[in-house]
């Protein structure tokens, strides 16, 4: 492990109060809130800390859900956990790797500090920092920052949806057969009665790739690909994700249809104009 020292997160004195009843905008109705100025910078903390460790070669431990963790993970989310709670320390957290507190707040801040640690370790830069704000059970603001791909988009409702300074929008395409679809973690599906009418589904597009993560996301609210399906994914994993995708003018529901919320395992996300023919093709 190296002795890297870690940047402490230290954000600037809030202009306005730390609670708050709704979010609180720096300034006019066009600008982003004070929420989604803490998140990314709590991102920016993180991805100072994931820049050191890269290709350190970090020692690499097991959860119980079999999943990775090294000490990147951990310190990223302290300081992301750091810069949030000096702004709205009344918020509650809900993190993969330094556990939650307060889910029932009002307000709940759903982290994931390196959502692809598997990436991470073995050094290629298909990894992310997602940072979402929940409000009354509602996604209302997301950041998905790529410090080493080269990627930052961000979302907030109302304010529409970002990527590397350049606003996103999805596709128009409306028909199937001129589609690009990328899908990832499809283990259940792959178990499922739907896997043979997934398999025509694939048969049916103009593409098939498999870009995963927050990768196929940014694609899709970019305009790049249409559609987006997996099945076995945690609310944090893709929680930043609805809102960049659905302030692009995408949809984001679950392979159901349903709205996402904290036990959400499932994508359907696309360009909003496919959405209910890709929906029927899969039919789950």
């Amino acid at each position: 492990m190296p002795t890297t020292s870690v940047p402490h997160a230290t954000p600037n004195p809030p202009p306005t109060p730390a609670v708050v009843e709704a979010p609180q905008r720096l300034s006019g109705p066009g600008a982003p809130s004070l929420q989604l100025a803490a998140a990314l910078e709590a991102a920016e903390a993180a991805a100072r800390v994931i820049r050191a460790f890269y290709q350190q070669n970090l020692a690499v431990e097991v959860k119980a859900d079999k999943s990775p963790v090294t000490a990147a993970d951990v310190q990223s989310e302290q300081v992301i956990r750091a810069v949030l709670a000096g702004y709205f320390p009344d918020y509650g957290f809900y993190g993969e790797e330094t556990g939650s507190e307060r889910r029932d707040a009002e307000y709940l801040w759903l982290v994931d500090p390196i959502d692809g640690t598997k990436a991470f370790v073995r050094e290629y830069p298909m990894f992310s920092t997602q940072i979402a704000l929940m409000h009354r059970g509602r996604l209302v603001l997301g950041v998905s920052s790529a410090p080493l791909y080269g990627e930052l988009a961000f979302a907030e409702r109302g304010y529409g949806a970002w990527l590397n300074g350049q606003r996103l929008r999805v596709s128009s395409l409306d028909r199937l057969e001129e589609a690009a679809l990328s899908a990832g973690n499809l283990k259940t599906l792959a178990r499922s009665p739907q896997w043979g009418a997934y398999g025509e589904l694939v048969a049916r597009v103009s593409r098939i790739r498999g870009y995963g993560d927050f990768l196929h996301y940014h694609l899709l609210a970019a305009g790049k690909i249409d559609a987006v399906v997996e099945s076995d994914v945690n609310i944090l994993d893709i929680a930043a994700l609805v809102s960049i995708v659905e302030e692009a003018g995408g949809r984001f529901t679950d392979l159901q249809g349903g709205e996402v919320g904290l036990e959400t395992t499932t994508v359907l996300a696309t360009n909003r104009q496919l959405h209910a023919a890709v929906h029927a093709a899969i039919g789950y």
